[in-house]
């Protein structure tokens, strides 16, 4: 089995400066997976930026060449959470790039995780919610063209629905979206996903669990995917302040560590994406999305 991890310094640095936090977790994860000697700068995957070819495949042309002209009114820039700049859509490039070659590079098993992504709530002809391009959409509709895999399962644990992956693959029967949010939570309006599970305010860790387990495996009985997609979000912890959840770090921990030993016991391939995460203290975000980069290297390492 494998274990890959992708970044690029672009995750963080080319980000405005008004919307620098929470995006600095991408850097600090960078260095805490060094610090704790699970990776060395040279193991790491460097993605260049994505064949547009690609992603046309998911996204309109008309809305493309408004991100690559900068040329998306005032609202729709409001409305995608960023000031557009051409550093900005290049960084996008490189992180959609990045969850396709995580998934190209575990084809014939493993995991890999891209440090930034998970940006579900990019539909096929806008942006939403700090989300330009849908990563996983990309690179999900990537593997099914090259006919690598037949059944797609999309895990959205962020607190979020994902609404623009289940727009996306709203008619796309070999993908299957599967989204477990808050209920009273942004999006106000969602999408219907093949599976949404509403999730009550201050729910805690044992309900949380419970629930998932109940709903995911049901799942993989029923569609049997043969590659896994994982939005790890961690905007679900108690912390965030935007959650309105419950769930602690070890709700969190205990949660990634089910999705992962699912993938390993199907021997089925699998690639995060970190997703949402807000806490005040920006090291409860980066401790709480290192539980999936630990899990994995101890069941998937090297």
């Amino acid at each position: 089995m494998s274990y890959f991890v992708a970044y690029h310094p672009s995750y963080i640095h080319s980000v405005p400066s008004t919307h620098r936090f929470p995006m600095e977790k991408y850097g600090l994860l960078y260095q805490q997976l060094q610090y704790e000697g699970i990776l060395e700068e040279a193991d790491f995957l460097k993605p260049a930026l994505i064949d547009l070819k690609i992603v046309l495949q998911v996204h309109s042309e008309e809305y493309l060449n408004k991100l690559l002209n900068l040329t998306c009114s005032p609202r729709e820039q409001r409305v995608s959470g960023f000031v557009h700049n051409e550093e900005l859509i290049r960084r996008e490039l490189r992180i959609m790039e990045g969850t396709r070659l995580c998934a190209e590079m575990v084809k014939d098993g493993g995991v890999a995780l891209n440090i930034a992504g998970g940006t579900h709530h990019a539909f096929t002809d806008r942006g939403e919610g700090f989300c330009l391009l849908n990563d996983q959409a990309i690179a999900a509709k990537w593997l099914l063209d090259q006919k690598l895999f037949k059944r797609i399962l999309i895990v959205d644990l962020d607190v979020h629905q994902g609404n623009g992956t289940a727009e996306i693959f709203k008619h796309v029967k070999e993908v299957f979206t599967f989204s477990m949010h808050g209920g009273a939570n942004y999006p106000m309006h969602k999408e219907e996903s093949d599976k949404d599970i509403h999730l009550e305010t201050s729910l805690d860790d044992k309900r949380y669990l419970s629930i998932l387990k109940t709903e995911l495996t049901s799942i993989l009985e029923t569609f049997h995917p043969d590659f896994i997609f994982y939005q790890c979000g961690v905007d679900i912890l108690e912390s965030d302040k935007l959650g309105k959840l419950k769930i602690t770090q070890n709700g969190i921990r205990l949660r990634d560590e089910f999705v992962l030993n699912c993938a390993k016991e199907l021997n089925v391939p699998i690639v995060c994406s970190m997703g949402g995460g807000y806490s005040k203290d920006v090291r409860d975000i980066v401790n709480a999305h290192m539980h999936v980069f630990r899990l994995s290297h101890q069941l998937f390492g090297k």
